[in-house]
């Protein structure tokens, strides 16, 4: 890897945790095999150290767009993902139900309700895990 690879991983790996937090990247580092190491490189290269971490769009801003394309496109582990993501890029429960709304005029009525059972679930969980904790 030459340095501006390197410092594009590093950069990537920073905003990767800062948005999905360490737990889940943890998880994702430590379960890479030989066969998917590649792709875990390329998106914290690719998504996070190059994407993510340009100026000019905040965390929450990324946050908004990245969940109504993974809604319009009905990728669910990634919108689940994604909200719960939201808990550390700054976008608000407010903010999702607003991409949502989106989603269903621009993508269709069943994605955005798909995306909005999936965000339900998911903050049920974030709200035990609260409680759980504090």
């Amino acid at each position: 890897m030459d340095d501006v690879t390197k410092n594009r991983y590093r950069t990537g790996l920073e905003v990767r945790r800062s948005v999905l937090g360490d737990p889940h990247v943890d998880r994702a580092e430590d379960t890479a095999t030989d066969f998917d190491r590649p792709f875990q490189q390329l998106i914290t290269e690719a998504a996070w150290g190059t994407v993510w971490a340009r100026p000019g769009w905040s965390k929450r801003e990324r946050s908004i767009v990245t969940l109504a394309l993974l809604a319009a496109l009905g990728h669910d582990e990634e919108v689940a993902m994604h909200v719960r993501a939201t808990a550390n890029t700054g976008a608000t429960r407010d903010d999702i139900c607003e991409v949502f709304l989106h989603v269903a005029i621009y993508a269709g009525v069943p994605a955005a309700n798909r995306a909005f059972k999936i965000a339900k679930e998911v903050f049920v969980q974030m709200d035990g895990a609260k409680t759980a904790h504090g």
